[in-house]
């Protein structure tokens, strides 16, 4: 049996080198609440554990040609305390607040919940509706890749052996912007989704939708990007019309599975009513109103 090697590199360079140079199962630790668990669980034996967490930047947030950064190690935490991160992006806020608990808010990261590749991960579907940007750095150097292109399948993603993320970019917020995200869960706390589903859009002076992005997580082997969904949105003001289209594209688009927290038509049936109930938030939000949630969770 091998032994457990771990190393907590400062620069990029000596994180990758680490990670290419690795002759066994290398796995990066962005925050650790999933990977530590798997660990202890025996589902997953890596040889090599790179803590990224000492390298300079990849935690933290920082204002940067309009939009924002966030570095891929960042706590969920100081996510959640960054004040005017939460006021352009207040769905993608909760949607990572709802990892976990205290404690687990205290370690959690995007990049360790995008990276895990759950398909019902929670800030997912928020990152993918908000249209961010993984900056990927490697072997080969430094790359941009949209975060839907990240998870290929649960628990796989696309980054190579020697890769991994640095941070993420949101990009500038249109005026009259909103977004939202909200889960089904059979608790009150602390439970993995049966259905998640997070939305962003753009509104014009009169209400009607210039720009949205749908994605719904928990309903397919990957969290899914919903062209078809956004397409409903776009050019309606939402009207009972709107509202009902977009819960079919949602069901038609979902792909689920039946296991103990629900089944495939149960899980179908709740992809339409939560992207009704998220646009309805996202789109009161992008008209300066105050609608919400309690804790991301749907009632």
């Amino acid at each position: 049996m091998s032994s457990l090697s771990y190393a907590a590199p400062t620069t990029v360079d000596e994180a990758v080198k680490l990670l290419a140079g690795a002759s066994g199962l290398a796995r990066v630790l962005s925050g650790g609440t999933d990977l530590l668990v798997q660990m202890r669980a025996g589902r997953l034996k890596p040889d090599l554990i790179v803590d990224t967490k000492k390298i300079p930047g990849i935690i933290g947030i920082r204002q940067e040609n309009g939009g924002f950064v966030i570095g891929a190690a960042t706590p969920g935490a100081e996510v959640e305390a960054n004040e005017a991160l939460k006021a352009v992006w207040p769905g993608l806020v909760e949607a990572l607040d709802l990892i976990g608990s205290t404690q687990v808010q205290g370690r959690c990261s995007l990049a360790g919940n995008l990276c895990n590749a759950s398909p019902a991960a929670d800030s997912v579907p928020a990152l993918f509706a908000a249209g961010a940007i993984a900056v990927v750095v490697g072997s080969n150097g430094k790359r941009e890749v949209p975060v839907e292109q990240i998870p290929v399948g649960p628990g796989r993603t696309s980054l190579a052996k020697d890769e991994f993320i640095l941070e993420f970019k949101l990009p500038p917020r249109p005026a009259r912007s909103g977004d939202a995200y909200l889960r089904f869960i059979p608790r009150t706390e602390m439970d993995i989704a049966v259905v998640g589903c997070g939305i962003s859009l753009t509104l014009d002076e009169k209400g009607v939708c210039t720009a949205a992005r749908v994605a719904l997580g928990a309903v397919a082997p990957t969290v899914l990007l919903v062209k078809s969904a956004a397409d409903v949105l776009v050019g309606h003001t939402l009207d009972a019309d709107t509202l009902a289209r977009l819960d079919a594209a949602a069901q038609a688009a979902a792909r689920p599975i039946t296991d103990k927290r629900g089944t495939v038509e149960y899980r179908t049936k709740i992809a339409g009513v939560l992207a009704r109930r998220v646009a309805a938030i996202a789109f009161d939000r992008a008209q300066g109103g105050t609608a919400g949630k309690v804790n991301g969770k749907a009632h």
